[in-house]
């Protein structure tokens, strides 16, 4: 093997090994829980009267159930953390758990927006009752396509890890793994410094909702257009290349969810995801002849 691949793959290992990933479970539940008090007591105080505080984002400090909020946040972290490890693996899982983490975005929104629902009058024509709507139903379908997707999955061919050509193509995904874990470890930092920075000087603040998930899956496409470049090296199967291409699309139309507006982000989110599942069903049905011929 390549002395840098070598060189990335014992990274990878030692930046994914499982002790390390229980450590870092154990420590995002820990946060997570101390930051869902430390949000309750801020809504509390403020309710008292006690602390008064000027947020760029009210609906987060105005009723109990938007501290949510702060605990699912940390959990998406570590999705994210998990989505690394499952990148060298397999591109489809990998896909998977990019909707998984979108899934969990999606929840997170409808949680800090559930407290903002206007029950008075003709609550049935607000703007506001009606997108809270259209995002619940979104979930239960998003929810559905994850799951259907998810045992289209099963039906894929398992290689044999001794293949050498497939052993270089994972040890060059495990690069940009390591890669793509360094470049978000720093530009987490920095977003959360600016937005702390922004938020003191009481300056104008992007939407907290796509606050840096927006820069997250912009790097997520690259990341797989590279890998799909990787893979040309490894295998000429049209249908495998249509499919990582179709998954990059998806990846595509769901980054573009977080610039979209009202009803539109859904769409975007749900359109990416179905196109990524008639594709796996696609490839599936191209591949299921060759599964036959092999049983």
């Amino acid at each position: 093997m390549h002395p840098i691949r070598t060189f990335f793959s014992e990274l990878y290992a030692a930046v994914f090994a499982p002790s390390v990933q229980k450590k870092i479970e154990n420590t995002i539940l820990l946060l997570a829980g101390i930051g869902f008090i430390i949000h309750l007591s801020l809504i509390f105080l403020k309710a008292q009267g006690v602390l008064l505080i000027s947020s760029q984002y009210p609906e987060l400090l105005n009723d109990p159930i938007s501290a949510i909020y702060t605990p699912f946040s940390l959990i998406l972290i570590y999705e994210i953390y998990l989505l690394l490890f499952y990148l060298p693996r397999s591109f489809t899982s990998c896909v998977s758990k990019q909707f998984e983490i979108i899934s969990l975005i999606v929840i997170r929104k409808i949680f800090k927006d559930i407290p903002q629902m206007n029950l008075s009058g003709a609550w049935y024509y607000d703007a506001h009752n009606i997108e809270l709507a259209v995002d619940l139903l979104g979930f239960l379908i998003l929810f559905l396509l994850i799951f259907l997707f998810n045992i289209s999955k099963q039906r894929l061919p398992n290689r044999p890890v001794e293949d050498p050509s497939l052993l270089r193509f994972i040890s060059s995904k495990k690069v940009v793994s390591v890669t793509l874990f360094a470049v978000l470890s720093i530009m987490s930092i920095s977003t959360i410094g600016q937005w702390a920075l922004d938020a003191i000087n009481q300056q104008k603040i992007a939407q907290i909702d796509s606050l840096f998930f927006n820069q997250f899956f912009t790097l997520l496409i690259l990341a797989d257009v590279v890998i799909l470049l990787i893979s040309f090296r490894y295998t000429e199967e049209y249908s495998k290349l249509i499919r990582n291409t179709g998954f990059i699309i998806a990846t595509i139309l769901i980054r573009l969810s977080f610039s979209a507006e009202g009803y539109l982000s859904m769409v975007l989110i749900l359109t990416g995801v179905s196109f990524a599942y008639l594709i796996l069903q696609i490839y599936n049905a191209m591949e299921h002849p060759k599964l036959d011929s092999t049983a």
